[in-house]
């Protein structure tokens, strides 16, 4: 099951998210999305795992908690969706 955090701190690590989930069950992969040009993080992230029954209760514990200072949002994670205009070779004026 792929979970959706939202609402992270800046300073939250990858290792933060993998030990509050590992609470819950077997963590497959862990991954804070960074800005491309500073590697900050851009306060969100996602968690992988390996079961769906695992996934929903770390969902119901985590979802308003506290990690690394700050209430996250936990949420299974919807597929992404492609929009129209992103990514790379965007027109250029």
């Amino acid at each position: 099951m792929n979970i959706y955090v939202g609402n992270l701190s800046f300073d939250a690590t990858d290792d933060d998210l993998r030990t509050a989930f590992s609470q819950y069950g077997s963590v497959s992969s862990v991954s804070i999305i960074r800005d491309g040009e500073t590697g900050r993080s851009r306060g969100f992230g996602f968690v992988e795992m390996s079961n769906d029954e695992e996934g929903k209760m770390a969902i119901e514990g985590l979802n308003l908690q506290r990690i690394d200072g700050r209430a996250v949002t936990v949420n299974e994670a919807r597929p992404r969706e492609e929009r129209p205009g992103s990514g790379r070779g965007g027109r250029r004026y």
